[in-house]
């Protein structure tokens, strides 16, 4: 902006230039065709200056924006460097625990994905869990009534799906925390089903007896969902959490840079 006021201000100097030299010439001829010529030659000067003036103003802009745009490029590769190195630091310090005793999944884990899945096979079933990112409690409240309420804890959200061969799948929403799990909701969901119609999934977990809740959780607690497994998982994906992000990191150099 303000460089375009200063070449409106130098375009506007050369015209009132051009216009001062066409009155003293006016002033300084005798008469008639000659004080007509010249009239007409410095105001198609002072025209003729002022695009110039106006074309070198484009030329100076773009250079100018484009210096703007690699500078800034510049800039925020320096920044990816740092914050890459600083990422890297952290990976190399960060070590895997060992797989727990008698831990039951397979686990695929595929770059640049926010989860994972765990698979397994229990007496003619097919065992899948869906493993997110976990929930990192901050420690900062919200409101002024936290310090009335349970203190919030860091958790991992799994999404378990106990498949029969040829048949309907029974899914559990899960909250995994340090010492126990909680179900969230289940459904059943039938492999034949239209997907435009909306099945009956029952009622909110929690409004189940107590008895038929312990007992889905009994349930999953056989097919391998317990704390000693997803205490691992939760780590797990702490660590995951720190590749991705470099990765993601890595991906966004590479694109800035090209």
């Amino acid at each position: 902006m303000a460089f375009t006021a200063i070449l409106r201000r130098s375009a506007t100097r050369t015209s009132a230039i051009g216009s001062l030299a066409a009155r003293l010439l006016i002033g300084g001829s005798k008469q008639g065709p000659v004080q007509s010529r010249s009239t007409a030659a410095p105001a198609a000067a002072a025209d003729s200056s002022s695009r110039w003036f106006y074309s070198f103003g484009q030329r100076c802009g773009r250079g100018f924006a484009t210096g703007r745009t690699t500078s800034a490029d510049e800039a925020l590769l320096e920044i990816i460097v740092s914050e890459i190195e600083a990422a890297k630091e952290t990976e190399e310090t960060a070590q895997l625990e060992e797989l727990p005793p008698e831990f039951p999944f397979k686990i695929e884990d595929n770059p640049r994905e926010e989860t994972i899945t765990l698979t397994r096979e229990y007496n003619g079933e097919t065992i899948r869990v869906e493993v997110s990112m976990p929930d990192l409690v901050t420690g900062e409240h919200e409101d002024g009534d936290a310090d009335d309420e349970e203190p919030a804890q860091n958790s991992i959200p799994l999404i378990v799906s106990v498949v029969k061969k040829d048949g309907p799948s029974l899914e559990f929403s899960c909250t995994a925390f340090s010492d126990d799990i909680d179900i969230d909701s289940l459904s059943l969901k039938y492999p034949d089903a239209p997907a435009d119609v909306i099945a009956y999934e029952g009622p909110d977990f929690s409004d189940l007896d107590e008895n038929l809740q312990k007992g889905f959780l009994k349930y999953l607690e056989a097919r391998g969902i317990k704390p000693s497994v997803t205490n691992f998982l939760y780590e797990y994906m702490i660590r995951k959490d720190s590749r991705e992000y470099l990765q993601w990191l890595q991906d966004v150099k590479k694109f800035v840079s090209a």
